[in-house]
């Protein structure tokens, strides 16, 4: 994996990951994210994924000069394969739902969303309030590793050290779910994904700010209903268009037992 170095950002961040394709939230965030400098906004990866608006999506993102780490999705469809990388089981809802969406977003990818794709670093590093921070997608040993904020301790550490240079903080994303955690003096955040609730029953979907205070994860809400029938009119209804306003995944598989059927991560501030 290959890192850019962004230098020393001063002031706020705005952190977010995962617009999945779903424009009704890329635009709500847009307008939070008006409040800050362009190169204190970033993202985790998977700008496109489930939902109806690919394009749209990519080309918002490209216009307003924000930084974006490659996730699985955009690694895929750069190289023009036939699925999204994620690693589902065979046969699994999430693998039986990732070939109609991604299917769909291949075929609006144009040949310079693709380039745009393969020029995105794997990660990013930059420092802040004399802190150095490492902004990554799923892991460093596997891009679309699931990092969840139930996996002991050893996984965090060896993630870390793939790393191979010293840094305070680890921003990462993929997983979809926000959590902060402490692991061997490094802190682990992920500001979760805004594209898709977290699977605790409400259409918010999820981003994170960093401040002098430190992390806050901050509920984001936007226009779900207008979302879901974005999907609908694109052929995407079910699954991930119903979960858009129910606040459910539409398949548990993925996630570890006993983060399942609960509210999971730490509480929005917002």
């Amino acid at each position: 994996m290959k890192f850019r170095e962004l230098g020393r950002l001063d002031g706020d961040l705005l952190i977010f990951g995962g617009p999945y394709s779903n424009l009704h939230a890329l635009q709500a965030l847009a307008q939070i994210a008006a409040d800050y400098p362009a190169q204190n906004v970033i993202c985790t990866g998977d700008v496109v994924a489930y939902c109806a608006d690919p394009a749209a999506c990519v080309a918002l993102i490209r216009s307003r000069g924000w930084t974006v780490v490659a996730g699985n999705c955009e690694r895929q469809l750069q190289a023009e394969a036939d699925d999204c990388g994620c690693g589902f089981e065979d046969g699994s809802v999430c693998d039986l739902l990732s070939r109609d969406w991604y299917a769909f977003a291949k075929a609006r990818m144009s040949s310079s969303d693709r380039a745009w794709m393969a020029s995105l670093p794997d990660g990013v590093i930059f420092e802040n309030r004399g802190q150095r921070h490492a902004v990554i997608h799923g892991g460093m040993t596997d891009l679309a590793a699931f990092i969840w904020p139930t996996c002991p301790p050893q996984v965090f550490e060896a993630e870390v050290a793939a790393i191979g240079t010293p840094v305070d903080v680890v921003i990462g994303g993929h997983c979809g779910i926000a959590f902060e955690k402490q692991v061997a003096g490094v802190t682990w955040f992920n500001a979760g994904v805004i594209g898709m609730p977290p699977n605790d029953g409400s259409p918010q979907t999820r981003y994170g700010k960093l401040s002098e205070d430190g992390f806050s994860v901050e509920l984001l809400d936007y226009d779900y209903q207008g979302a879901a029938t974005a999907m609908e009119k694109a052929g995407l209804a079910g699954g991930y268009g119903d979960a858009l306003v129910s606040g459910n995944w539409p398949s548990e598989q993925i996630l570890p037992i006993e983060l399942r059927h609960k509210s999971v991560g730490i509480e929005p501030s917002g």
